[in-house]
């Protein structure tokens, strides 16, 4: 049995102008998602499929690959998304699925479903990385989505990463000196990132705009003083509350707070990142937001 590993991500600029080509810098984090296979040449042409959460069984299928149809499954829907995915890799490989193995796969998500970490970008890049296959064009046929996760998942460090005019990405040393007096708490739900996108779709965007982030992204990567770096990040959260008309995160939940809070990913839900201050588990702690990590708790740099 063969086994690979993909990492979380966090998002930390540019958000949903990521997917109109704004730069993006976005970090590994230290859970993700294990990937475990075996393949036996039995002539069954069947795919044995177990998902686990934290170690929990979650979901289980049988397959066969020669007509994908579900010979059984404990969660239908979720099943079908599964065939849909392997259906896609067998299409960009040029070995799997191709035969008559039997295919054990499983699959151990490590950090809760609600986290928004990338549970399906870190399943994409290990299923491309065992058949071979390119994890962005695997993401793009099964999701969609800007692709700066499959990145990260890829690469397993910090990247810089824009999809337009096409895909380009490079490694970024990103360990500033102040990281240890930064902080990511979870916001107790995950925001559906899908209909984030749809609304911002929706609403009318300018080069210059997207520019701007861009821009932004540059300054924070390269940012070597807290007070400086707390500054871009309110700055970025404001142009973002402003474009979508949405309350910033701060302004809802943490209005009293006397150091920034920055939404990473899509707003409403998942993680949001602030800075150390007197008291600042019991701050977060007494308004019930109890999942507060500091840097190396969470990130993989």
């Amino acid at each position: 049995m063969g086994e690979i590993f993909s990492p979380g991500k966090l998002m930390l600029t540019s958000e949903y102008f990521a997917i109109d080509g704004a730069l993006v810098l976005a970090v590994p984090t230290r859970l993700g998602q294990e990937f475990f296979y075996e393949e036996t040449d039995d002539g069954r042409s069947l795919i044995f499929w177990k998902a686990y959460h934290q170690n929990k069984f979650w979901l289980e299928a049988v397959i066969d690959y020669k007509t994908w149809q579900i010979i059984e499954a404990n969660l239908p829907a979720n099943a079908e998304f599964i065939v849909k995915t392997l259906k896609n890799v067998q299409q960009l490989s040029d070995t799997k699925f191709k035969n008559t193995f039997t295919y054990h796969l499983k699959t151990n998500l490590q950090f809760p479903a609600d986290y928004g970490l990338g549970s399906s970008s870190t399943l994409m890049n290990n299923l491309a990385e065992w058949a071979e296959i390119d994890p962005f064009h695997l993401n793009e046929a099964s999701l969609g989505g800007s692709g700066y996760d499959i990145a990260v998942a890829k690469e397993k460090t910090a990247v810089l990463y824009q999809n337009k005019p096409e895909i380009r990405y490079q490694k970024a040393d990103f360990s500033p000196a102040f990281k240890n007096e930064l902080i990511f708490i979870h916001l107790n739900q995950k925001q559906d990132s899908r209909e984030g996108i749809g609304f911002y779709r929706s609403k009318e965007k300018s080069r210059e705009l997207v520019s701007e982030f861009s821009n932004l992204t540059m300054k924070i990567l390269f940012c070597n003083e807290l007070e400086k770096f707390s500054e871009l990040m309110m700055i970025h959260e404001q142009k973002i509350s402003d474009f979508l008309e949405i309350p910033t995160v701060k302004s809802r939940f943490f209005e009293d707070c006397p150091s920034f809070v920055k939404s990473l990913g899509a707003w409403g839900g998942d993680f949001v990142m602030s800075a150390k201050f007197e008291g600042f588990r019991d701050y977060f702690w007494g308004k019930g937001f109890t999942t507060v990590f500091e840097w190396d708790d969470i990130i993989s740099l």
